[in-house]
């Protein structure tokens, strides 16, 4: 189990990159950066499956294929909907949507397969909540009254990205722990096939910021695609399929949490300030609330 939260929360370390990526992208746009990254995560899989120990064998058609599906709808169709949510909506209302995942995912899981008590499951999801509303408080009281149908439109994006995450996460455990599992390795490339073919439709949007951008600022991108491709998704992805292999829906789940911690960490960090005293309070309940979760699984499983 110890090996399986420390995979979830480094993937959660990872993915919070992507909270600070568009920015330091800048004049590139989310688009480019979304191409940029999961071509080089698809890539990265192909240049991973010329050897032979890493080529796919044993896989259905239908297996493979639901892998695939998921690298384009858990990747770049989860990327691109909270881009578009940010982008009409601004930065606080999708952020408080989609941050409910953490509690949305076990809650569902737990009815689907029930690991815990409800009563015992009760007070982690709740300081959770609590902490991911604490977190937005401060800035969904400047909201501004303008532009609702934006507003309506960016949460209605915000929305179906949360869906997509949920659906995302339960067929991922579902396969994961099903029986005859596929390796993390395997099912690592076969979600960054299914980004590569994503990214390749999304060709057609992207900005010709290329052909004016400098050569440093060409470098730059660059440098980042390949972090975010080989890093914040190969590593990543390949780090959540042994926590999912290793734990229960409902605690592994909860470990996304560390993605808006992380995610506000860093963006803190390019800011150069300290969390305000909200989000600071947020982000203490968001932590006790993982660490009360593991408290209880962990004692579950030694009873």
């Amino acid at each position: 189990m110890l090996l399986g939260i420390l995979a979830g929360l480094l993937t959660g370390a990872l993915w919070g990159l992507t909270f600070v990526a568009a920015r330091l992208v800048h004049p590139f746009s989310v688009i480019d950066i979304t191409i940029g990254r999961y071509a080089i995560f698809g890539l990265t899989c192909l240049v991973t499956m010329l050897h032979p120990r890493f080529r796919l064998r044993g896989f259905g058609i239908k297996r493979a294929l639901i892998g695939m599906a998921l690298g384009i709808i858990g990747y770049v169709g989860y990327f691109v909907l909270t881009s578009q949510a940010v982008l009409l909506a601004g930065p606080v209302v999708p952020p408080l949507i989609i941050g409910v995942t953490p509690v949305v995912l076990p809650a569902i899981a737990n009815l689907i397969d029930k690991t815990i008590a409800w009563r015992r499951l009760a007070l982690p999801l709740l300081m959770i909540g609590a902490g991911i509303t604490v977190v937005n408080l401060e800035l969904v009281a400047k909201l501004d009254v303008d532009g609702q149908r934006m507003m309506l439109a960016g949460a209605g994006c915000a929305i179906a990205a949360l869906l997509v995450w949920v659906v995302y996460g339960i067929i991922n455990a579902h396969m994961m722990r099903g029986d005859n599992p596929p390796s993390a390795t395997d099912w690592t490339n076969l979600h960054g096939l299914g980004a590569l073919g994503g990214a390749i439709l999304l060709l057609p949007l992207a900005s010709d910021t290329y052909a004016t951008a400098s050569s440093d600022q060409l470098m730059h991108f660059l440098g980042w695609a390949l972090v975010l491709g080989m890093a914040a998704s190969w590593l990543a992805t390949w780090c959540w399929s042994i926590a999912s292999h290793r734990l229960p829906l409902t605690l592994t789940a909860q470990l996304i949490v560390a993605e808006t911690v992380f995610g506000l960490i860093f963006g803190l960090s390019m800011d150069l300030r300290w969390p305000t005293p909200s989000e600071g309070f947020g982000c203490l309940l968001q932590i006790l609330g993982v660490s009360l979760a593991v408290r209880e699984f962990t004692r579950r499983k030694a009873a």
